[in-house]
């Protein structure tokens, strides 16, 4: 990953909680795409962006042809006032046409995807039509030119078919398919290496007594990471000791292009990232100005972007959302990086808020009886209960300048489809 302008440690000389739009400027301006490339089969290419535009080679469709069944004919022999009978000279099928020509007086039986014979450029339905041996009646009413697709007429030979920087999706692989490409070039996987920081930790097996935490956010952040399609490198739970924190990042910034952690970045005595941060590397923010979530960091080491996420469950999780996931698009090389739009719906639970900053509330987002958008909250808002994001299915989005909201206002939601 290549780094853009040198990048200011605004640490001690901002004092104040960042405004979430800035960090996400300051992150921006400070990454890059990867570079490297290769080509994968079209069938291997999901979830992988491309690296340059593909071209079509060939027109869609590649011929005109009929977009129904029906009869082909001449649309300047159309009748205008009274029904005229045409012979019917033969039969167009799909991947088999009619050799002939087809003159004034005829028409051709047509179906679907057949290519239009010579001398015709217009098809009538056959439910329009009166067949009576090899003849058909054709009313008035019909118009030169209608039921046909013309060659080239979805995607034109040369048409860029998926830019540079798109992310390849089921569509993607279909359009690709259809035109018959069966390599594309995309940039090489995003390497991220996690860990977990805290000497209360223990991962899910390890045995367990008071005062100790079975570590979540190594689960949570391996799910968030896989739905990415990123090359996952799980470095485990790193001791609140100075040594182990230092080496955790040496070893992580040497093996990814974007390193992880979390907890450990608040101003606690035990918690060394920061302090490693500013040994190895550079601070960019420490502190924003969202909740939950406020104690994330984000800094360069070495050749490699790095998060500090807090050590909540929930903080984690929006943080990720809302900041580490646009951030690992742009550097997988995707161009549209940015979140989901937002809707609005109707809130029906009261939500405390005080100016100062963007708060992300866990909700239910449903429809009324009268089919309307509404949404509640999941209930208690502490950054650690996580079993509150596992009821909702999207956020709401409390402005910086907003104040509490009660039941019946309209809020902004952003739904966790294509999040999760």
């Amino acid at each position: 990953m290549s780094l853009l302008e040198p990048l200011p440690d605004c640490y001690e000389g901002d004092p104040d909680l960042l405004p979430p739009d800035e960090a996400m400027r300051r992150i921006r301006a400070h990454v890059r795409p990867v570079d490297a490339t290769e080509s994968v089969a079209v069938i291997d290419a999901l979830g992988r962006v491309a690296a340059r535009d593909v071209v079509s080679p060939m027109n869609v469709p590649g011929h005109t042809n009929s977009a129904m069944d029906g009869y082909a004919c001449a649309g300047d022999s159309l009748p205008d006032g009274t029904p005229r009978w045409y012979e019917v000279v033969g039969t167009a099928w799909a991947g088999k046409p009619f050799a002939g020509p087809v003159g004034p007086s005829q028409a051709a039986r047509i179906m679907t995807g057949a290519v239009m014979p010579g001398g015709t450029d217009t098809v009538v339905m056959q439910e329009h039509v009166e067949a009576e041996g090899d003849r058909v009646r054709i009313p008035p009413g019909n118009r030169p030119g209608q039921h046909v697709r013309q060659a080239g007429e979805d995607i034109a030979a040369g048409a860029v078919v998926v830019p540079c920087g798109r992310r390849v999706m089921p569509a993607e692989m279909g359009l690709l398919a259809s035109l018959g490409i069966a390599e594309i070039e995309v940039y090489r996987t995003l390497r991220v290496a996690y860990f977990s920081t805290g000497d209360e930790i223990r991962a899910p097996g390890d045995p367990f007594e008071p005062g100790l935490v079975y570590d979540s956010n190594r689960f949570t952040m391996h799910g968030m990471l896989g739905r990415l399609g990123v090359e996952i490198l799980d470095l485990g739970i790193v001791p609140d000791r100075r040594e182990a924190v230092f080496d955790a990042l040496r070893e992580a910034s040497a093996r990814a292009d974007v390193v992880l952690s979390s907890g450990g970045a608040s101003t606690g005595e035990a918690d060394y990232v920061k302090e490693a941060l500013q040994a190895l590397g550079r601070v960019g923010f420490w502190r924003i100005a969202i909740r939950p979530g406020r104690p994330l960091a984000f800094g360069l080491l070495g050749g490699s972007a790095f998060f500090g996420l807090p050590g909540n469950p929930v903080a984690v999780m929006v943080t990720f959302y809302q900041f580490v996931a646009p951030a690992l698009r742009a550097v997988s090389g995707e161009i549209d990086s940015r979140p989901l739009p937002a809707v609005e719906a109707r809130c029906t639970t009261r939500l405390r808020k005080k100016p100062g900053r963007v708060e992300y509330y866990r909700a239910v987002l449903e429809r009324d009886e009268a089919g309307a958008l509404v949404v509640r909250s999941t209930g208690r808002a502490g950054s650690g209960l996580l079993h509150t994001m596992s009821g909702a299915n999207c956020f709401i989005v409390l402005p910086e300048d907003g104040a509490t909201v009660e039941p019946g206002a309209t809020v902004e939601v952003q739904p966790f489809f294509g999040l999760m």
